[in-house]
């Protein structure tokens, strides 16, 4: 069989290492997979690009590398950041608008050179190698790394919002045990949106209860109602993806976060936060 040469960008981040894990399981013989991150070479330098897939001459691409943040990062930077049913939400229309553009970007690319690019959608990632930064990084990460400093410190953990509002999560091992599927056997041009399934919703409240007792804290739980708290609801359909996959079976919420927290303990030094 030929080779095929798969170069994975952006891949020191949450989901490149998610990919690198779920490869731990189900690495094909005739795959190699080339791991970047910005150490070697600025995607946005045409010339520093062009040398890169001139020397590793990749036959498909995992393109990972991106500005990402959660919901304030979003608000604060929407013009930094520049699914389809309206218009997006005000706290991220820039960011949302920039993924739309990459749909229709894959379309053209179809209809005039014949390219086969697609685009995934997941929903809000988690995991090892997350950002943890307690107001830039994602809700979930910095849950975890308030409870972290609730604990040490005998602080009261703090929810911002009333935590009444309702998120998907996915793990990042999931979801890059997904993008390898999407890599290998997805046939479509129209995106695909890789979530877990709409009973597994979860309010962030809740979220935090798991948090806190993977870290078996026990002190006051506390609700900033001051901070904003996004969307009530924004919930992922996936049944597409349950089309082609029925039987995937999603690591169970409460492991995966107990796994991530596990991580962060031990790697707290080096996280990034």
């Amino acid at each position: 069989m030929a080779e095929i040469v798969i170069m994975v960008t952006g891949s020191s981040g949450m989901v490149g290492h998610g990919i690198q894990l779920a490869l731990e399981e189900d690495k094909k013989p005739n795959e190699k997979w080339i791991f970047l991150s910005s150490k070697d070479a600025d995607l946005r330098d045409r010339e520093a690009t062009k040398i890169l897939f001139e020397k590793y001459k990749p036959t498909h691409v995992v393109h990972l590398a991106a500005k990402v943040g959660g919901l304030f990062n979003n608000m604060e930077h929407n013009c930094d950041f520049y699914l389809h049913n309206g218009p997006p939400h005000f706290s991220s229309y820039g960011y949302s608008y920039a993924k739309r553009m990459i749909e229709v970007m894959n379309y053209v690319y179809n209809d005039q050179y014949g390219c086969q690019f697609t685009s995934i959608i997941p929903c809000n990632v988690f995991g090892p190698h997350d950002n943890f930064n307690l107001t830039g990084g994602h809700m979930l990460a910095g849950l975890i790394h308030k409870a972290y400093l609730a604990e040490r410190y005998d602080q009261p953990f703090v929810i911002w919002g009333t935590g009444k509002p309702l998120r998907q999560f996915i793990y990042s091992v999931d979801l890059g045990r997904l993008i390898i599927w999407v890599l290998r056997e997805y046939p479509e041009i129209e995106p695909i949106i890789l979530a877990a399934d709409e009973e597994d919703e979860i309010s962030i409240r809740d979220t935090g209860e798991l948090v806190v007792k993977a870290f078996g804290y026990q002190g006051e739980i506390v609700h900033d109602v001051s901070k904003s708290e996004g969307q009530f609801k924004k919930t992922a359909s996936n049944a597409k993806l349950r089309k082609y996959l029925p039987d995937f079976k999603f690591t169970p919420i409460k492991q995966a976060i107990e796994e991530t927290v596990d991580w962060f303990r031990k790697n707290y030094e080096i996280a990034k936060k």
